[in-house]
């Protein structure tokens, strides 16, 4: 991707921030070394960085026109990974690694941030800098839109990224309308009655019934979803059982639903309830079911999409593939119009290869200054 001389410059600036951030990664809303070194380094630059949600941390800079407002996000804790990359700016917190990026995308913004004031650049419009915790779990972006920040700045239009190794290193991936899922867990729990497996018809065989429900459940995607409609159903865990001679009174399960639209995503909420509770009439015994609702779909706006792409030439960027992984990114877009890209980390030479949250996750450094190039195109609606 081409990048501006004074973006490019800043490439020893970027590693050292990327480096620093790596070592000292935290979990969600305990982010508290990571949110001082931001306050820090926001401070050391002249800007007024504030407090947000325990850990997050935001920055208006103020544009030409302040009647429009953009923000850009990053994300910033870590996960409960036991880092083996081997490198020499590794985790010194025991079991914790930045292995999904979000070092990375909290380097864009400070670097983004120090391009701005150092080339005393003004931009269009009212610039808002969110560096926001927990995306890993519980979603920090919630949290930040229930607060009320994006209606306090009036914010219209909203950015992010990912770094991600699924994409070659120079390219962002990015598409219009769905492109990550809604996703949640659902916990099921069968009550039988025990009995001698000797005796079994004693008994109320929760083994038996849990293994009709696995069957049926695989019916709520391929009989009751438009298949035009792309979702998913998986049965994650099982267990039961107290020994082999018993007949079981007790059976739980547990598993994953995932859609890029809401509607579907209810539709297969309620299949699920009617199934279990047919179940539970037909076997004469209690089912009962819990859902965790999760992260809604990614889905970006076609109008600010096709602005996007407007300021990339056509080898910068590639159309990305809907996945099924979730980001909490979906808040903000829920509340204002939001695009969300794939920043290429793919090196073979490198070897940096390795998936997200892998313990050997890592990328190419100068892969930041693509997405500040980026964010300095879109604050200045136009291309270099």
């Amino acid at each position: 991707m081409k990048v501006r001389n004074n973006i490019a410059i800043m490439l020893d600036e970027a590693i050292k921030i990327r480096r620093d951030l790596h070592k000292i990664p935290e979990e969600g809303y305990g982010e508290y070394k990571t949110s001082a070194y931001i306050k820090n380094y926001l401070r050391n630059l002249g800007y007024e960085p504030k407090e947000i949600t325990k850990t997050g941390i935001y920055l208006l800079i103020e544009g030409k026109n302040k009647n429009f407002s953009t923000a850009f996000r990053a994300d910033m804790d870590g996960l409960s990974v036991k880092e083996e990359t081997g490198s020499k700016f590794a985790s010194i917190h025991e079991n914790m690694m930045h292995a999904c990026g979000h070092d990375g995308h909290m380097s864009i913004l400070l670097v983004f941030a120090k391009y701005l004031i150092e080339n005393k650049i003004k931009p269009e419009n009212n610039l808002l800098l969110i560096f926001q915790p927990a995306e890993e779990g519980p979603g920090g972006a919630k949290a930040i839109v229930e607060e009320g920040l994006l209606e306090k700045y009036g914010v219209d239009e909203v950015y992010g990224c990912h770094v991600m190794p699924d994409v070659e290193q120079g390219i962002l991936a990015v598409k219009s309308g769905a492109m990550m899922a809604q996703t949640g867990e659902f916990y099921i729990d069968i009550k039988g009655k025990s009995s001698h497996a000797a005796v079994p018809h004693q008994g109320v065989d929760a083994v038996v019934i849990a293994a009709n429900i696995v069957g049926a459940l695989q019916t709520v995607v391929s009989r009751n979803i438009n298949p035009v409609k792309t979702s998913l159903l998986s049965i994650g865990t099982i267990s039961g059982g107290e020994r082999v001679n018993v007949v079981a009174r007790h059976v739980s399960l547990s598993g994953t639903m995932r859609s890029y639209e809401e509607a579907v995503y209810d539709q297969m909420k309620k299949r699920v309830i009617e199934i279990l509770k047919g179940y539970e009439t037909a076997f004469n015994c209690e089912i009962t079911c819990r859902f965790v609702d999760m992260y809604p779909p990614v889905t970006n706006d076609p109008i600010l999409h096709k602005k996007f792409i407007s300021l990339l030439e056509k080898d910068e960027y590639k159309e990305a593939d809907p996945m099924m992984i979730a980001e909490d990114f979906s808040y903000y877009q829920k509340a204002v119009p939001g695009v969300f890209f794939y920043l290429g980390s793919m090196n073979r030479e490198k070897g940096y290869t390795h998936g997200l949250h892998d313990c050997r996750f890592n990328f190419d450094e100068s892969i930041i200054l693509n997405a500040v190039e980026m964010y300095a195109r879109l604050a200045g609606r136009e291309r270099i």
